[in-house]
């Protein structure tokens, strides 16, 4: 009796979809999963990459130098702004870098800001230089993995996250150095 059911059982194949869907679900749906994270930082960057040209823009005429009022904060919030389908996030995950250099060899050696295998942004400026100074804007946005087998080989941090980040050179055009009187 015993031997009957189990060859029944053996020569059933009434549920072997479902149970090869079963065996399949978890590796296609991480895969899936790990595909659109990508795409989403493939979209983050791209997005990161115009806020931090068209916000740094702002420097390079000299709107934001002239205007007074130019703080981080002010400049992070434009940058978010700017960032809007990841408003949320944006204000506690993004930091903001603007500092000038003598000449364009001297921007070009800046450092990463990592430091014990930790992203470290202590040594961020927000120095928006003179007519004719050169700045470099850097954005970073720190993204949480969230697909676990991307953050395991992506992750540059212990905490399985990474850092985008995008940046902009140039020279500040040679705009006025002061407001213009009120009324003119």
């Amino acid at each position: 009796m015993l031997r009957t059911r189990a060859a029944r059982f053996a020569q059933a194949r009434g549920g072997a979809a479902a149970v090869e869907f079963a065996l399949m679900a978890v590796p296609f749906f991480l895969l899936l999963f790990g595909v659109i994270e990508l795409a989403l930082i493939f979209l983050l960057s791209t997005t990161m990459d115009n806020a931090a040209g068209e916000v740094g823009r702002r420097i390079r005429t000299g709107e934001l130098q002239t205007q007074g009022g130019a703080t981080p904060a002010a400049f992070k919030t434009a940058i978010c702004d700017t960032l809007g389908w990841l408003k949320g996030d944006c204000e506690s995950n993004l930091y903001v870098d603007v500092q000038t250099f003598d000449s364009f060899q001297t921007a070009n050696e800046m450092d990463a800001p990592v430091n014990n295998g930790a992203f470290d942004p202590s040594q961020f400026g927000f120095n928006l230089g003179q007519p004719g100074s050169i700045v470099v804007v850097r954005a970073f946005y720190k993204w949480p993995f969230m697909t676990p087998l991307v953050s395991k080989a992506m992750g540059q941090f212990a905490d399985g996250s990474t850092v985008l980040v995008s940046t902009v050179t140039f020279k500040n055009e040679p705009y006025a150095a002061t407001a213009p009187p009120a009324g003119a």
